[in-house]
Parts: C-alpha cells; sequence; structure tokens
C-alpha cells in the first residue's frame, strides 16, 4: 500500500527534486499557490511551493525502497523518525491536492484580506509607496483608498492587486 512521506529539498529545489523522484519511479505531489511576486518593477502572478523546501513522495514500502530518496538531485533529506521515514497521516495529501484544484491556497487578492480602516500601500504606477487608508472594495478587482494630499484626503479608487498591507 503507498503512503506518503515528507521530503527536505535543498534551497529553491523542489521541483528539480519532484522530477527526478519520478524519474526513479516514485510518485512525487509538490503542493503549489498562485501568488503576486516582483520582478522588474512589475507585479506577476507566480506559482510557488505552498511549503518551502518541501515536498511529499509517495512510496509503497513493501515494493519500493525508500533511501535512494536521500540521494536524489534536489533532496536534502526526509522526515524521519527512529531512523525511518514517517508517514504523513492519511487523506492529508489527498486534502491538499483537492484544495490546490479549487484554488484555495492562491492569494492573488490580499485586498480581500483588507478591511476598511487598515493601513494600505500602493505598489503600482504613480502612486507606488504612498500609504492611505482602506475605505472599501468595490467589487473583487478594485478597492478604493483614501490618501493624504496637500492636507486634504482624497479618496481614489485603484486595482486590488495594486494594494497590499501597510
Amino acid at each position: 500500500m503507498m503512503r506518503w512521506y515528507a521530503v527536505h529539498t535543498r534551497p529553491a529545489s523542489e521541483a528539480k527534486a519532484a522530477e527526478h523522484l519520478r524519474r526513479q519511479g516514485y510518485e512525487a505531489y509538490l503542493p503549489r499557490h498562485r501568488r503576486f511576486v516582483c520582478h522588474a518593477r512589475r507585479r506577476i502572478a507566480a506559482l510557488r511551493p505552498l511549503f518551502p523546501r518541501y515536498l511529499f513522495v509517495g512510496i509503497d514500502r513493501e515494493r519500493m525502497a525508500w533511501r535512494p530518496v536521500l540521494s536524489t538531485v534536489g533532496v536534502a533529506g526526509m522526515v524521519l523518525g527512529g531512523g525511518e521515514p514517517m508517514a504523513v497521516p492519511d487523506g492529508i495529501v489527498a486534502l491538499l491536492q483537492e484544495r490546490e484544484r479549487m484554488g484555495a491556497f492562491d492569494e492573488l487578492q490580499p485586498a480581500l484580506r483588507l478591511r476598511p480602516g487598515d493601513a494600505v500601500r500602493l505598489t503600482e504606477g504613480p502612486f507606488a509607496e504612498l500609504v492611505g487608508r482602506l475605505a472599501a472594495a468595490s467589487d473583487d478587482e478594485r478597492v478604493v483608498v483614501l490618501l493624504e494630499f496637500l492636507g486634504r484626503t482624497v479618496e481614489a479608487e485603484f486595482a486590488a492587486a495594486a494594494v497590499e498591507a501597510a
């Protein structure tokens, strides 16, 4: 019977380790989520590991050896207990896969987690790096921010992707 085990990878080598594990005949699962990252002064949506430096490997211990996992390219080690790999509790990996498919871990609209009155920083456009107060979210893609200009409070609408917690 196949069970899932946690594998600790080398820095930024999760995808490489998963690929090499698959080439060796193991089933590998690298949970990922989408989030905005800054690159060349632009915010882009990128796929990132949900658990940095960790992934899961499926091993049928009756038919497969687990020690070759330790010498796989990109792997730093496994989560062990008493010198043996510790299995992830049943159902956890299936739940992670289902939630990942539904997009439950994605962080593409961080402004939706903010509440009116929270301090926010603008990340794009001519007002980048200005700090204001969130007034309201007009819909899933736009927010209203209160900014201080020349001693007055000005209300302005921005893309939700251009706003982050200050």
